[in-house]
């Protein structure tokens, strides 16, 4: 009896996967960013996954962070998509920001070097906001299919 249930899961189990799709995706429609430990975690969950990641929509702040986890050949863009940029910066339980010199030097050195590239032509992370969109985020990203 064990074995015909364990052959009848197993069956079960082969259909299930047969009908999923050929190939996941993880779409990012809007995100604001926050803070970057959830976000970190959450790309390496993905870049393990294999799964690509279809950036549909503003990318900011610590959601970029997807470019430096996910291998660049998982990812692409629609035309909505908008990556924003700032210098690493961390608040005190009073609210105020502080900036981080260090940090956001790590996490410059750890984008791709089409994305490094384009940020410091800008004059470098700041904590103005840069926003990487259009013709020029087409020609680092291929549009998604």
């Amino acid at each position: 009896m064990r074995r015909i249930t364990s052959t009848t899961a197993l069956l079960l189990a082969a259909a299930l996967l047969a009908s999923l799709p050929a190939r996941a995706e993880i779409r990012i429609i809007q995100s604001p960013g926050g803070q970057v430990g959830p976000f970190l975690d959450l790309f390496e969950k993905v870049r393990e996954s294999g799964e690509r990641v279809v950036i549909d929509g503003p990318c900011l702040s610590a959601c970029t962070l997807v470019l430096s986890i996910v291998p660049g050949e998982r990812i692409c863009v629609t035309r909505r998509a908008v990556l924003g940029f700032h210098a690493a910066r961390s608040v005190d339980r009073r609210g105020r920001f502080y900036a981080e010199p260090e940090a956001s030097e790590a996490v410059l050195a750890a984008y791709p070097g089409p994305v490094r590239d384009w940020i410091s032509r800008r004059g470098g992370l700041t904590s103005r906001l840069l926003l990487l969109k259009g013709r020029d985020l087409a020609a680092i990203y291929p549009r998604c299919r």
